[in-house]
């Protein structure tokens, strides 16, 4: 068992889910209504409708097509099958989907119990605020928390995650303003190897001048990390804002060709009724969630539980 099995569990808040994906199930639902009024059976014209509704929810097209098509398998079976079924049938296909790709046990370095996270995502998607609350959470039950400044470029950054490092009692990294990136990050591993530490949290630029610039920073950060630790860092963790929708497909895809990217936080779902694109995400990008945010406070962030989010989300 890895060191991060327990840490990335933990108890789902079903209050704070179900109030989180409101916004999304409201949407969805009525949508869903409208394509099959008048409908008793899952036709043809029920599975276009369909097809649109699941598209405007940001699900994404490939991803909506892939449930269509499995749709379209299982009503060929049984082309009697009632449209009073439709939502047993879409909860089925979207569990399966995020059942192909669930979180992989994750460990921390093979010559020790100190495990490195990496966290990017553009500005405003409530990087620095997730760092901090994993801080928060983590540090609260006891694991000794190290928080690196390694986003130099934005000074109100290295304010943010002060003010989060004193919230949570653990200490923090920094060096000189616009100070190399890696160098902090190079200055952060030896600090909590040294320290006895358990996890540390690396905080980077959300944006640079281009994609080239953001993927040679994030390699470099990457590379003098492993020059202390072989194996560093443990997680690559990108942050994305699930209400921007279709824009969070793009930072993915952005962020993916710009580094190994190894599991997702889907931040402020709370905000909007685009809940869809935590499926149509880790199903094109291959990338499983690990956090959900569905509220401002710490308890907010949430470990994602597929079974869980899409039972709540189906929940009329």
């Amino acid at each position: 068992m890895g060191l991060f099995d327990k840490w990335f569990s933990g108890s789902v808040n079903k209050e704070a889910l179900d109030k989180g994906l409101e916004k999304s199930k409201q949407g969805f639902f009525s949508k869903v209504a409208t394509a099959v009024a008048g409908k008793k059976t899952i036709d043809a014209e029920v599975l276009d409708n369909l097809e649109e509704v699941l598209i405007a929810s940001d699900v994404g097209v490939d991803t909506t097509l892939k449930i269509i098509d499995r749709l379209e398998a299982r009503v060929q079976k049984d082309p009697y099958l009632g449209t009073d079924q439709l939502n047993f049938l879409l909860k089925d296909e979207i569990k399966s989907l995020f059942k192909s790709n669930e979180v992989s046990e994750l460990g921390a370095s093979a010559t020790g119990k100190l495990a490195i996270i990496m966290v990017v995502g553009v500005n405003g998607v409530g990087k620095t605020t997730t760092i901090g609350k994993l801080a928060k959470k983590w540090s609260d039950e006891g694991k000794k928390v190290m928080l690196a400044a390694a986003d130099t470029f934005r000074a109100a950054a290295v304010d943010q995650l002060e003010v989060w490092s004193e919230r949570a009692d653990v200490p923090l990294v920094k060096l000189a303003a616009n100070a190399d990136p890696a160098a902090v990050a190079y200055e952060a591993v030896n600090k909590a190897v040294s320290s006895d530490v358990d996890v540390l949290l690396v905080d980077t630029a959300g944006r640079l001048h281009n994609k080239i610039n953001l993927m040679n920073e994030l390699s470099k950060i990457k590379r003098v990390m492993s020059k202390v630790i072989a194996d560093a860092p443990h997680e690559v963790l990108l942050v994305l804002d699930g209400s921007t929708g279709q824009n969070a497909f793009e930072q993915a895809k952005q962020f993916s060709a710009a580094t190994e990217v190894t599991s997702l936080a889907v931040t402020k779902l709370d905000g909007s009724a685009k809940g869809g694109v935590v499926l149509g995400i880790s199903d094109q990008f291959n990338i499983p969630v690990r956090f959900i945010g569905v509220g401002e406070g710490i308890e907010d962030l949430q470990p994602f539980d597929a079974e869980r989010f899409v039972d709540t989300f189906f929940e009329v």
